[in-house]
């Protein structure tokens, strides 16, 4: 497996390439800005994108789908409850001064228990609804990529539209009943582990 990790937009987000290094199937997960950067990686890699996967659909998550899509004709992914989310990306941006262009329209819904299979690697999808109402996450392979329901040492917001503490809470108790040994890969910030954050993590006190 290899894991390419770049952080794209002015909110810094982190957006993923895994690819099986054998067969060099990819996929692309939460391609938020800077679409020129990351077909340069593709190109350079020599990865086939098979994938666009969306852990969530806030604007600076999703910003560069739509070039990405075209450059690789890959399908997007996306859980349904943020369909609004997606469809409303352009108005998200303008509300903090940004631009998006519309999205296009995705080619599948993934739901919790779903898989995503790049070459002979194989990630499972799970429900982690709380920063946003369709919020997943992918774990596989001995990692798990968050989006924004977990950091290292905090969690995502829930005060933009669609946000639910309730929701987050329990998505964070099962994001840290993984193993412990599983590496995680934050939407913003610097890579963790889900035993660091059962000992570190600031919510985990409130939450647990």
């Amino acid at each position: 497996m290899e894991i390419k990790k770049l952080m794209v937009g002015p909110l810094g987000v982190n957006c993923y390439i895994i690819a099986d290094e054998v067969s060099k199937e990819a996929m692309v997960i939460d391609p938020g800005d800077e679409p020129d950067s990351i077909t340069d990686l593709i190109k350079e890699a020599g990865y086939k994108i098979t994938a666009i996967v969306c852990t969530h659909a806030h604007f600076d998550h999703i910003g560069a789908v739509g070039d990405i899509k075209k450059a690789t004709g890959a399908k997007v992914l996306i859980n349904e409850n943020d369909m609004e989310l997606y469809k409303s990306a352009r108005e998200q941006a303008a509300i903090w001064g940004y631009e998006v262009d519309d999205m296009p329209d995705p080619d599948g819904c993934l739901a919790e228990g779903d898989s995503v299979n790049i070459g002979s690697l194989s990630f499972k999808v799970i429900s982690t609804p709380g920063h946003s109402p369709g919020g997943i996450c992918l774990y596989g392979e001995g990692i798990v990529i968050t989006g924004d329901t977990l950091f290292q040492g905090s969690v995502g917001r829930t005060d933009f539209h669609g946000g639910d503490i309730t929701k987050l809470k329990e998505s964070f108790k099962r994001l840290l009943s993984l193993p412990e040994d599983t590496a995680v890969f934050c939407g913003h910030g610097p890579d963790t582990t889900i035993k660091r954050e059962k000992e570190e993590n600031l919510f985990v006190g409130e939450f647990l």
